[in-house]
């Protein structure tokens, strides 16, 4: 009899924990990270200057982002690095560009991206990108890291990655999401663009750039954007049904070129009078703006799907935000290049200004974000890894990696709760292959922002730039001359950060000799 209670009360107390552990994990909530690739944070609807409504904003049709906004919180001031990769590994592993070293974007092993330069060379940084925790001083020119997604998993959630991945060069682990903590991967692997949207394409097979996955789409006329959210919307179901929390992470293919027509949405522009290039839109704009408007109708989708049932609506965490600054180059836009794509904001992708790195983001949870409210808090990309396991509600985990993200989630709760003293850091020691204009913002740069201040340092001629983005965001008038003071302060703290990180700095080629941080140190 003795024994039998021996044994008995253990394994009741060893159920019951089992039980506990069970409902607690039922108890968190879902959430979705919905980001988009190179949408700007004008190719929208809903204003993100404020409040103030732009001939851009008049351009594009997304009113479930504007649904999203009246729901939750609309960020001002958020911010990704300029390029793919480096953003999507700092949201994968919670640190700086500056310490991941995928500071440019990946695709094929041990390749580099880099165009090439005649005054500095470039350092070697880890073009094979993020690997799993596993791998650590196996793969050469990568980093690994305790994943987002992996915390999560092993903590109760069931781990949804669909889309666009590239964060691991080709026929490495990192490629593949299956390996970077997601149970389930629906078309995400090395490429960072589509092949094509089209399924009568076959979404691009046979190309570098393939979207693999989606085979039982081959031949139908279908848009990439719409099989996406399907098989998004099937696999939060079967989660729902076993009711396991899930983190979907909804990482678009749209708005990246190559910019096909989806012709559900495309009539919609074809032969509209546009305020901001003061004429007729054409075919890439308009082709263009029905990618946007098919990502805001899958947007609408998942949302529907989550409002069809009460109890799901309300333990549904949804996150917006894109992964760099909209194109702004001839060849894929109309109008001035550098000026009307992003406008107010100057250039884009690629580019130090704040058309390159400035971004659309909302958020809404269910029960505690106030409806229609506007944070000034400043965000950037490495904050939403802190701040996503805060909202599922883990506190004891361990990661490899240095995390340098800080969490937003007391803005959520409060948005006048904001830290006005923070600082945005940027490091690109690389040259990205599209464009070298330095007068617009590309080529090698690291660069701050604090307060009202952005400073740009180039690598290669050693310039400063400094620009107060709240009296000119279209970063037109240089004050670097005119606060010298200003630029040594901003240049020391840049400097200090990237020290502490000791971040790689191009050479020159004249010498070999490593170039000194921007404070000359």
């Amino acid at each position: 009899m003795n024994i039998m209670k021996t044994v008995f009360f253990p394994l009741l107390a060893c159920n019951l924990w089992a039980i506990n552990s069970v409902v607690a994990q039922n108890a968190r909530p879902n959430i979705i990270m919905f980001l988009v690739d190179d949408m700007g944070w004008q190719d929208t609807s809903v204003p993100f200057n404020g409040n103030e409504v732009s001939a851009l904003n008049l351009r594009y049709q997304t009113p479930n982002m504007e649904r999203l906004a009246r729901l939750g919180v609309k960020f001002t001031q958020a911010y990704s690095c300029a390029i793919s990769s480096p953003t999507r590994c700092s949201l994968m592993s919670g640190m700086n560009a500056s310490r991941h070293r995928v500071t440019n974007w990946t695709l094929e092993f041990d390749q580099k991206t880099d165009a090439n330069s005649d005054v500095i060379e470039l350092p070697d940084w880890n073009y094979n990108g993020i690997q799993p925790e596993a791998t650590k001083g196996v793969i050469n020119n990568s980093v690994a890291i305790t994943s987002l997604p992996q915390i999560l998993k092993d903590n109760g959630y069931r781990t949804i990655h669909c889309g666009k991945a590239h964060f691991g060069a080709r026929t490495t682990p990192g490629a593949d999401p299956s390996n970077m903590g997601f149970d389930i991967n629906i078309a995400g692997g090395p490429n960072g663009a589509p092949g094509s949207y089209l399924g009568i394409k076959n979404f691009g097979e046979g190309s570098p750039f393939a979207v693999k996955g989606l085979e039982k789409y081959h031949g139908q006329d279908i848009f990439l954007t719409e099989a996406l959210t399907i098989e998004a919307i099937k696999e939060m179901k079967k989660a729902v049904n076993e009711k396991i929390p899930f983190y979907l992470y909804m990482s678009h293919y749209a708005v990246h070129t190559p910019i096909e027509d989806d012709k559900r949405f495309s009539n919609n522009y074809r032969g509209k009078y546009d305020r901001q290039l003061k004429s007729k839109l054409g075919e890439k704009e308009a082709k263009y703006a029905a990618l946007v408007e098919g990502m805001d109708k899958s947007l609408g989708d998942i949302m529907d799907y989550i409002q069809s049932d009460p109890k799901l609506a309300q333990n549904t965490i949804i996150l917006f935000m894109s992964d760099n600054g909209g194109q702004a180059l001839g060849y894929c836009r109309e109008g001035v290049p550098n000026r009307d794509p992003n406008y107010p904001a100057r250039a884009g992708k690629g580019s130090a200004f704040m058309g390159g790195v400035r971004e659309p983001m909302l958020v809404y949870w269910p029960g505690v974000t106030k409806p229609g409210s506007i944070c000034l808090q400043k965000v950037i990309i490495e904050d939403f890894y802190p701040s996503i396991i805060e909202m599922a509600g883990i506190h004891d985990y361990h990661t490899v990696q240095i995390v340098d993200g800080k969490s937003f989630v007391r803005c959520l709760k409060n948005v006048s709760d904001i830290d006005s003293n923070k600082s945005i850091v940027w490091h690109f020691p690389n040259l990205w292959g599209e464009t070298q204009d330095i007068e617009e913002g590309y080529g090698a740069y690291s660069s701050i922002l604090k307060g009202d201040y952005h400073l740009i340092y180039n690598w290669e001629n050693g310039r400063f730039r400094l620009y107060n983005v709240k009296d000119d965001l279209s970063e037109q008038i240089d004050l670097s001359e005119r606060l010298p003071e200003i630029v040594k302060k901003l240049s020391s703290e840049l400097s200090d950060y990237l020290r502490e990180r000791n971040a790689q700095r191009p050479s020159l080629k004249s010498d070999g000799k490593i170039l000194p941080y921007p404070d000359g140190l």
